[in-house]
């Protein structure tokens, strides 16, 4: 049978096919080709064991995508939930969830959580920053279940990964999304002001037939190491427009270079100053990183 890997935990898959669950184990060709299987893999296993629902994965199949923190394969869209407050959102580690996403052509919506919190409406500085970027930016609360239904309304037909820091109420949501998920939930350290992780490892929940949520442990950093300091830009949707106006066209990096059109559009407001610095601060990032492997 053809299934989805649900669940990997140690060396143990549980894989849903033709909807039941077994759980199985690598057979020895792929476990010999070095071949790392992820949630979200297709797989073809031989059930050896109905009753208990036992058998052995035999092939992989080819993957549409590979997000490698968290570790997930073939999903289609990932919902980004930060909390507006307790724990702050970080706004870096925003930045380079999307431009990880944006690499393997997942869709993108960010959620902003604990909205009931927001005595001082944070929630509209933190919509200017990315509405330029064209991001759907979704306010809820998952303790309330305000707006929640609006997430519902992008399940549908997918196969979505909820992705975040610890404490940002992922969880929670998933609770709120899912009749019957009971995900464990979590409290936010008021001493290092991060959540505990209550996640361990990622799991797929399956709605229907055409679709999946995943809930995923929380991470604090996100390795870009592998993009090139003259194609940072391309991962920032609100300098499209801009970057073909540039004066020294698409070699332009929009840093120093005179009569850049894309820092005139920052100076103007029609691109957010924060996310042009967070730019900033990567490219040094790239620089200081190809500095230190040419030494």
């Amino acid at each position: 049978m053809t299934g989805t890997i649900v669940k990997a935990i140690s060396s143990f898959y549980y894989v849903e096919a033709e909807n039941k669950i077994y759980e199985t184990k690598v057979r020895g060709n792929l476990r010999y080709n070095n071949i790392e299987l992820v949630t979200g893999d297709r797989v073809d296993i031989e059930v050896l064991d109905e009753e208990n629902r036992k058998g052995v994965i035999f092939k992989s199949h080819k993957r549409s995508n590979l997000m490698k923190r968290p570790p997930v394969a073939n999903i289609t869209q990932a919902i980004l939930v930060f909390s507006v407050k307790s724990p702050d959102p970080n706004l870096s580690l925003i930045d380079r969830f999307l431009i990880t996403a944006m690499k393997e052509h997942v869709e993108i919506i960010i959620c902003f959580n604990k909205i009931d919190l927001d005595d001082e409406k944070l929630i509209e500085s933190l919509k200017a920053n990315y509405s330029a970027a064209g991001y759907p930016i979704v306010p809820v609360s998952a303790e309330t279940g305000y707006n929640v239904e609006a997430l519902r309304d992008y399940l549908r037909d997918n196969t979505t990964i909820v992705a975040g820091p610890s404490g940002a109420g992922k969880s929670t949501l998933i609770n709120q999304l899912v009749k019957d998920a009971k995900l464990k939930t979590g409290e936010v350290s008021e001493k290092i002001g991060r959540g505990r992780h209550t996640t361990r490892y990622t799991e797929l929940i399956k709605l229907d037939e055409n679709a999946f949520i995943a809930d995923s442990p929380g991470f604090s950093s996100i390795d870009i190491s592998d993009i090139e300091e003259r194609d940072l830009k391309e991962y920032f949707p609100e300098f499209y427009e801009y970057d073909e106006q540039c004066r020294f066209g698409s070699k332009c990096i929009h840093e120093k270079e005179p009569a850049c059109r894309v820092k005139e559009a920052v100076e103007q407001g029609l691109i957010a100053e924060r996310r042009y610095e967070s730019y900033l601060q990567l490219l040094n990032e790239i620089r200081e990183r190809s500095s230190r492997r040419r030494n």
